[in-house]
């Protein structure tokens, strides 16, 4: 994707939906005691710190490390660290009357329009900002990944989205507003699927920028959907995750959503770099086992940098690709931009 490409999609992502995202403080340090991290942040006469835990693996390193937004739910890789921390610190998640609260509003203000997503994935910056600096961090910076489940996996996809440092993508559940497209999410709603919809969590999130409220009841008027959410992470790795178990999530959303980004990637010439898993059978947030052989894969590659892996793998257990049907939403071909 060109320069301007990914400099226009980023603005119109920030203004219509998540809010604007703050550039780098004018100041970010770290300092490490133990395994806590304690991130400190000043801008503007503001200032505010915030940890996270640094969950090492044995060795010396420096490590490839996880950034798990609100704490983990996939397994840990061997001789990768996993680093979490408490993303309601952050922006407070508690309904949408709890919008502008938090940490990040401490120093941006309370009227600041980005949603909890953007302030999430602004904290995984900064952690990559302090992790890098600290001497005794033993994080290897230029080999990170960001991940989370459920909400946490929609501001996962943002921070990858946004931040060309992190090497892998990998939102875990992430559904509607996530991985899963408005638009197909509301169409399934109107076929009488019990479906999230972008009306819905603006009524009950504080994820988005107030500006979102107009146009979660006319999507069709949005000048975006998600799969281009999910291209701002190109040329990097990206692996999304679903659940086939619960129609809330979407999962015929999150299928055919992703199933088209990854044709964003192909006209890259880089289709192996986006992986697309959906698997029932387990509860929310729980990793199923069935899905160890693309996380390792992905982990191997772009953690790793064993590049002969296989990443070849869009795959749901949903029969007939849980009923997405390509032709309906898809009226172009896949040019090679490459």
């Amino acid at each position: 994707m060109s320069r301007d490409g990914r400099q226009e999609l980023t603005d119109l992502f920030q203004r219509y939906q998540l809010g604007t995202l703050p550039g780098r403080p004018s100041t970010v340090t770290g300092s490490l005691s133990g395994n806590t991290l304690t991130v400190s942040v000043s801008n503007g006469g503001q200032s505010t710190s915030f940890t996270a835990s640094i969950n090492y693996p044995t060795g010396d390193g420096p490590f490839p490390a996880f950034i798990a937004i609100g704490g983990s739910t996939l397994p840990q890789p061997a001789a990768v660290a996993v680093i979490t921390f408490n993303n309601q610190e952050i922006a407070v998640d508690n309904g949408a009357a709890s919008r502008g609260q938090g940490k990040f509003y401490d120093v941006y203000g309370s009227n600041h329009p980005a949603g909890a997503l953007v302030a999430w994935s602004w904290a995984v910056s900064r952690i990559i900002d302090a992790a890098g600096s600290t001497q005794n961090s033993r994080i290897d910076a230029s080999k990170i990944a960001v991940t989370g489940c459920s909400g946490s996996g929609k501001a996962a996809l943002v921070a990858g989205a946004f931040d060309q440092r992190i090497s892998l993508t990998i939102p875990q559940e992430s559904g509607t507003g996530g991985a899963g497209c408005w638009r197909i999410a509301d169409e399934l709603l109107r076929n009488g699927q019990g479906i999230v919809t972008a009306a819905e969590l603006v009524n009950s999130t504080a994820y988005f920028a107030r500006d979102f409220n107009p146009f979660a009841s006319q999507v069709n008027n949005l000048p975006f959907d998600h799969h281009l959410l999910a291209a701002l992470v190109a040329p990097r790795g990206l692996l999304v995750l679903d659940n086939t178990q619960y129609s809330w999530l979407g999962p015929q959303s999150v299928y055919g959503c992703m199933r088209t980004a990854n044709k964003i990637y192909e006209s890259l010439g880089i289709a192996d770099r986006m992986g697309v898993s959906l698997v029932g059978g387990h509860d929310h947030c729980v990793f199923p086992g069935q899905q160890y052989p693309e996380l390792n894969a992905f982990v191997n590659k772009f953690l790793r940098g064993s590049l002969n892996e296989n990443t070849n793998v869009i795959k749901t257990d949903a029969p007939n690709n849980g009923g997405f049907d390509e032709s309906r939403w898809v009226d172009w071909t896949t040019p090679r931009l490459s």
